[in-house]
């Protein structure tokens, strides 16, 4: 016994409409991906190999075409991985090297002056100014006291 349900054209559109408004709410506030990583690529890639039609499978100079685009794909995500963590060193070295220094930080809408008393170290480093901790971000200059 087979149940077959098809949606008239009414249905159709309020399903569509609730999966747009259900989408809109997933992503509320985030930026959807727009480039494709490694990890999609290998997938398109399997997918392409595994429906190919075995009269006539890709060619050599397509594959290996395709292997040097996933090759380089990966190197410039590590390379770009490789970046960050550089940017997040040198923004803790900054950092310490701003201790004991008098520092202005912007908070919010405000200028703030206060002399650096200690400093965390990690992936987004922190400064403690007049007894709160601010995002090195936040630092517009440093100067001698």
């Amino acid at each position: 016994m087979a149940i077959q349900v098809e949606l008239n054209s009414q249905e159709k559109a309020a399903l569509a409409q609730m999966v747009q408004e259900h989408n809109n709410k997933i992503n509320q506030g985030k930026n959807p991906q727009q480039n494709l990583g490694k990890d999609d690529f290998l997938k398109i890639l399997i997918t392409q190999l595994s429906y190919q039609d075995p009269t006539a499978p890709m060619e050599d100079k397509e594959f290996i075409a395709q292997m040097a685009q996933f090759s380089t794909l990966d190197q410039m995500t590590s390379m770009a991985n490789d970046f960050a963590r550089l940017r997040e060193l040198i923004a803790g070295n900054e950092a310490v090297n701003a201790l004991g220094k008098s520092v202005e930080l912007t908070e919010g809408d405000k200028f703030v002056q206060g002399t650096v008393k200690a400093v965390t170290r990690g992936g987004i480093p922190q400064v403690l100014v007049n007894g709160i901790y601010y995002h090195w971000d936040q630092v517009t200059r440093v100067f001698e006291e």
